[in-house]
């Protein structure tokens, strides 16, 4: 029997990045405004240890650091201090590379889209105040970067934040790939939800039931319908990344996924009652 989808948490993709630019205040406001659950958001490090929301180990992509700090040897976000990001566009690049299609389709207006243009990278204090205000939820991934010494401080770091901005822990998810700092968090604040993140290499060794996590979020390109309902029926928390598709949403959502990733959570907060909504 079919679960009601309404019970499937919509959970913002690095905010609502398909309109506007990824990790920015800016797209977590429109995914809240939007109606998604909460939004998912990505802690990286900075050189002089300060954690900033950021998905990729370098600037390249969503910024212009390569203009900014043009011949640096590299464009790590570790290898930056605060002040240098600070300094950073990281909202024109939406402009210029259109990474959803969203402006050619119409959807993102000329007032807005000269509205993303300065947009700074902001810090998990930034993120987890915006969090706190708007009564809202994060999830935020801790980034594990193989071979980057100052990526051990995140796990630290991020309790300091929590602890700093006094954000109610109820409001906070943390959740990796590297599923030893999760232990490592619960350990040291109990009260916190952690989530495991599963990729399709790790789905043959991953035991989805006994396990020490509160959620596991998988690679949806990793499971059948039949896994995730037979997961789910031996009472498993299970969420999906990433769903952009209205067939695939309606398919999961309707078997009791717990909570899906989205790029569109503008599209899907309205989808779950909506079934004829399309991106």
């Amino acid at each position: 029997m079919a679960q009601d989808r309404a019970g499937t948490l919509v959970i913002a993709h690095r905010g609502a990045r398909s309109v506007a630019p990824e990790n920015t205040i800016t797209a977590a406001r429109i995914a809240f405004e939007a109606g998604a659950d909460l939004w998912e958001t990505d802690v990286n490090i900075t050189y002089d240890s300060c954690p900033v929301l950021f998905h990729d180990e370098t600037l390249l992509r969503c910024s212009d650091a390569c203009s900014v700090f043009a011949g640096r040897s590299s464009y790590r976000v570790a290898d930056f201090t605060l002040k240098e990001i600070q300094a950073l566009d990281a909202g024109s690049y939406y402009g210029r590379t259109d990474p959803f299609s969203q402006i050619v389709k119409g959807n993102v207006d000329a007032d807005t889209l000269a509205s993303f243009a300065g947009e700074f990278i902001p810090t998990l204090e930034h993120g987890l105040l915006f969090t706190q205000k708007a009564g809202w939820k994060i999830n935020l991934e801790l980034k594990y970067f193989p071979g980057n010494s100052r990526c051990s401080l995140i796990p630290d770091k991020t309790l300091d934040a929590v602890r700093n901005t006094k954000i109610d822990h109820e409001r906070v998810v943390i959740s990796s790939f590297h599923h030893d700092w999760l232990f490592y968090i619960r350990k040291k604040c109990p009260g916190i939800e952690i989530q495991a993140l599963v990729q399709d290499n790790d789905i043959n060794s991953f035991d989805f039931i006994n396990n020490e996590f509160d959620a596991c979020s998988v690679n949806v390109d990793a499971v059948d319908a039949d896994m995730v309902r037979n997961l789910k029926s031996e009472g498993a928390r299970i969420n999906l990344f990433t769903i952009n598709d209205p067939e695939i949403f309606s398919c999961f959502a309707d078997m009791g996924t717990d909570g899906i990733f989205t790029d569109f959570p503008q599209v899907f907060s309205g989808f779950r009652k909506d079934t004829d909504k399309m991106i």
